[in-house]
């Protein structure tokens, strides 16, 4: 993407994370940014940001470590912690209630689609957290294996409807490309 945050590239005329934050607000009680570097390019946000608490910025199962981190210290009642990673527009309006059901009788819930597993859209439990602290430690760095090993529920979702254009519903903005296509699917929704 060029560099720079890409979930604070464009579309449809505010910061990519501001569609993520508009789907996945209304489905939890609170809401967390995972971020390294200067916070302050988030402030427009007014959501608490929280950097890895490993060093070396180890991907995504550090910056899920941190949020459960997180939430467990300001929520001690909390059980569960949801995940999306900011570059995710589309994410379902039943995302939590759908990995809520799974994770009943399971130690945890992931979404899958057509696609296959997205690992880093979850709901963990914050009891986690340690073992992710060591696990970390032990260099294991990839999602995917991580939720397995923990024999995670996984959740289908059908393809979400744009107009007349169904996508998957984890469609993710990696290349400039995609946010093109992000863009013009966004025209569709509305």
């Amino acid at each position: 993407m060029g560099g720079g945050d890409k979930c604070l590239q464009p579309l449809g005329g505010k910061p990519l994370l501001a569609h993520v934050v508009s789907r996945l607000a209304p489905q939890v009680s609170c809401l967390v940014i995972n971020a390294n570097g200067d916070p302050s390019r988030f402030d427009g946000f007014g959501l608490p940001i929280v950097a890895d608490n490993v060093s070396d910025f180890q991907g995504p199962l550090a910056g899920i470590e941190a949020g459960l981190s997180w939430v467990a210290a300001q929520y001690p009642d909390a059980a569960w912690a949801v995940t999306v990673p900011g570059d995710t527009p589309f994410i379902p309006s039943d995302l939590v209630a759908r990995l809520v059901q799974a994770a009943q009788g399971a130690s945890m819930a992931v979404a899958g689609s057509g696609e296959g597993v997205h690992p880093v859209v979850g709901l963990w439990p914050l009891s986690m957290a340690e073992a992710l602290r060591k696990a970390l430690a032990a260099d294991q760095r990839k999602v995917s294996r991580w939720v397995e090993m923990q024999g995670a529920a996984q959740v289908l979702f059908p393809p979400v409807e744009l107009g007349e254009t169904r996508i998957d519903p984890f469609f993710n903005i990696n290349r400039p490309d995609d946010l093109g296509v992000a863009e013009a699917l966004l025209d569709r929704e509305t």
